[in-house]
């Protein structure tokens, strides 16, 4: 299969994730205990360390399981990173409400 056959069996959120990738975005972000955690280094992010700085919303064209909010952050450290969340009857409320707290880009300070 070459890379054009691929992309047309790519979802829209995987191919979103792929150009944030490209785009220095490769922290994956989990939501654990109140904070979201760098599954590689195992740090805690705060909301007032964060910053959002893309966020898509995908709909399921056929299947409403498929909704789905992803969120491009970034840190004060300067940690890039992604987190998705279900929106609608599968969103996780905690998840929700931290995402609530954090920052767009612009106005948080310390993050360029």
């Amino acid at each position: 299969m070459n890379t054009q056959d691929m992309k047309e069996y790519m979802s829209p959120l995987t191919a979103k994730i792929n150009d944030l990738s490209k785009k220095g975005f490769v922290t994956q972000f989990k939501f654990e205990n109140g904070a979201l955690k760098d599954r590689t280094s195992d740090k805690n992010y705060q909301a007032q360390e964060l910053a959002i700085i893309e966020e898509y919303r995908f709909e399921g064209e056929s299947n409403p399981d498929d909704m789905s909010i992803l969120y491009a952050l970034e840190a004060k450290d300067g940690t890039k990173g992604i987190v998705v969340d279900a929106y609608g009857t599968y969103s996780d409320e905690d998840l929700g409400e931290f995402m609530k707290r954090v920052k767009e880009k612009g106005k948080l300070e310390g993050v360029n």
